[in-house]
């Protein structure tokens, strides 16, 4: 093992190990979002596959997210499936959705794909608002606390939801660093740097493409089941174009092309606003500026500085 993966495992599982070990410490409201962090984190992570590794821009990602929360709540709401099914179901939507949008959306590219794609995004919340009778549209739908129970635990007690949080930031970044790390990943950064280039040496561009967009569907979808199912709640208000401009924003905060930099954006956009609306009314204000100013001084993003001043091996 080379030095510099060692020190990428170290850092990466030194990061889980102190997520981990926060649920016993952290007081009860930081408890909780810290929760909503990691799996929102989950989701950044999920974007910053397609955008940060392959560069691919997308503003739809609102409706991956979206597919799994809807098909994790309406499996449990309208066919009485239990949780792992339900979970399952939101997960297989937003795969599925995924890849019906990649073979479409793909066959455009630069700004024609950013457009497509948050078409398909608008079509998606347009569709959650007209099925409204079964959907509750803007008003959404509370998912009841005697069914949030998965493997005999009730996943509404701050405990059992930190650590399904937590497994479920995991599995996101296990896996983001696994794909980086194989030569698939490789692939993905080739076609980011020099499409052309990466085409010249035989590799099927479209194919790899089509492969990212799914993955990122996925973790999305995992994601948008898992916030559903951890807090309650399913809401068009998900499927919005904020919610595609959330992930952008968290993952080029972190760093984009960064294994552990949609966690550090979250955080940050988080309490930012937190902290920021505490002091006054006009906290977007002092969000705005803050964000800015990172734009101007650190514009590689938080982790993607620290990257390019000091740590060259950081994935």
């Amino acid at each position: 093992m080379s030095g510099d993966m060692r020190k990428s495992l170290l850092l990466h599982g030194g990061v889980l190990v102190a997520l981990f070990t926060l649920q016993f410490v952290l007081p009860a409201y930081h408890h909780g979002n810290l929760a909503r962090i990691m799996v929102l984190a989950s989701y950044a992570a999920g974007y910053n596959l397609l955008f940060g590794y392959t560069g691919l821009l997308s503003l739809g990602h609102a409706l991956f997210f979206a597919a799994g929360l809807y098909g994790m709540g309406l499996a449990m709401s309208q066919f009485g499936a239990g949780t792992g099914l339900a979970l399952g179901g939101g997960v297989f939507l937003g795969a599925l959705i995924g890849g019906l949008v990649a073979v479409l959306a793909l066959r455009t590219e630069g700004v024609a794909f950013m457009i497509v794609t948050l078409m398909f995004a608008q079509a998606g919340y347009l569709t959650i608002l007209y099925f409204g009778a079964y959907t509750r549209g803007d008003e959404g739908f509370v998912i009841a606390q005697a069914d949030r129970v998965f493997l005999g635990q009730d996943l509404s007690d701050p405990r059992n939801r930190y650590f399904f949080a937590f497994t479920i930031c995991c599995v996101s970044f296990v896996m983001c660093l696994s794909v980086v790390k194989s030569q698939f990943g490789k692939v993905l950064v080739a076609i980011r740097e020099n499409e052309e280039r990466a085409r010249m040496l035989g590799y099927d561009v479209a194919k790899y493409k089509l492969v990212a967009v799914v993955l990122s569907a996925t973790l999305s979808a995992l994601s948008g089941a898992a916030y559903g199912l951890l807090f309650g709640y399913v809401g068009a208000s998900f499927a919005s174009v904020q919610y595609s401009i959330f992930p952008l924003l968290w993952v080029l905060l972190g760093g984009a092309g960064t294994v552990l930099g949609p966690l550090v954006g979250t955080a940050f956009m988080f309490y930012l606003i937190d902290l920021s609306s505490g002091l006054t009314t006009a906290y977007m204000l002092i969000a705005g500026v803050v964000l800015v100013c990172l734009t101007l001084f650190a514009p590689q993003g938080l982790l993607g500085e620290l990257r390019r001043r000091f740590w060259r091996w950081l994935p």
